[in-house]
């Protein structure tokens, strides 16, 4: 595949989801997958979270579903090249199943996570409001407001569709803060295989939570000389929900130091209920900051 950027998000997100079987006799289960288009030529984080969810769960039966997966993002992605996805059956118990994953280009890893699959099992249960902000159908597309042609071109292209309850900050940042939210879906419909929407959640999971780093810090993503890079990433599944509907992202950055800033993030289907939890440790260095 080439760095263009796509034409039809929402199949190139299906066609990287379905990934393909090796015939390689290894210790490992192995399955390759493609990467589609982006603009720098560099793999999407949430892309390679989305297809390690779909490796691990092909090892295991429907009755067990991810609840959580933590992994490290090790080197650039090549959005040329296939990546191979090495899973390894670690642990198999009663209720509980876990999974690793390793994620490699020319043999090289890129990335490395653990996942943990469990059966549907009752228990008690809480979890923390949703807040109360403006729907999606009030707020603005910013694929459709004013900015620069090619920003309104990459976010119609993009799988995935944000309205934020505030500004964005791809150009500025009209009042820095360390938290904002967003609502969030994938640009389409995903089926009913509720497989498939864990693994979008995933995907979708990448964009955006780092905004609340750069936001804190009164920086827009398109300063000059910018580098940026996400270092790890954790989500913990918590409910069911479809990734074609509506999510509330609600994100904040607790803290910022060394050329790194945390970020958390809670996922909100529109009825309230609480379906996912996420963090990351995201890399940005600005020329003359100190």
């Amino acid at each position: 595949m080439t760095s263009e950027l796509p034409s039809d998000p929402l199949s190139l997100l299906l066609g990287v989801l379905d990934l393909q079987e090796s015939g390689a006799r290894t210790s490992a289960d192995i399955f390759v997958g493609a990467s589609h288009p982006m603009p720098g030529g560099r793999v999407f984080g949430g892309q390679v979270l989305g297809q390690s969810v779909v490796a691990a769960a092909r090892t295991l039966g429907e009755d067990r579903h991810p609840h959580s997966l933590h992994g490290y993002f090790l080197r650039p992605g090549d959005v040329t090249k296939p990546i191979t996805f090495a899973v390894s059956r670690i642990h198999d118990g009663r209720s509980f199943a876990r999974r690793g994953i390793q994620a490699y280009q020319d043999g090289v890893p890129i990335f490395s996570a653990i996942a943990s699959f469990q059966d549907d099992d009752p228990g008690f249960e809480h979890q923390l409001p949703m807040p109360d902000v403006p729907s999606p159908e009030d707020l603005p597309d910013p694929a459709e407001t004013p900015a620069d042609p090619l920003s309104r071109r990459l976010l119609r292209l993009n799988p995935i569709e944000v309205r934020h309850t505030t500004s964005d900050i791809w150009l500025a940042v009209d009042e820095p803060s360390p938290r904002q939210a967003v609502w969030t879906r994938v640009r389409g419909p995903l089926g009913d295989d509720p497989m498939r929407h864990r693994a979008a959640l995933a995907y979708l999971s990448d964009f955006t939570i780092q905004d609340t780093v750069l936001r804190a810090a009164g920086v827009p993503w398109s300063t000059p000389g910018m580098k940026t890079a996400s270092l790890d990433h954790a989500i913990w599944w918590h409910r069911p929900a479809r990734a074609d509907e509506w999510l509330l992202y609600v994100q904040e950055s607790p803290s910022a130091q060394g050329g790194r800033g945390l970020a958390l993030g809670r996922l909100y289907r529109r009825d309230g209920a609480l379906v996912a939890s996420v963090a990351q440790e995201f890399m940005a260095r600005v020329p003359g900051a100190s």
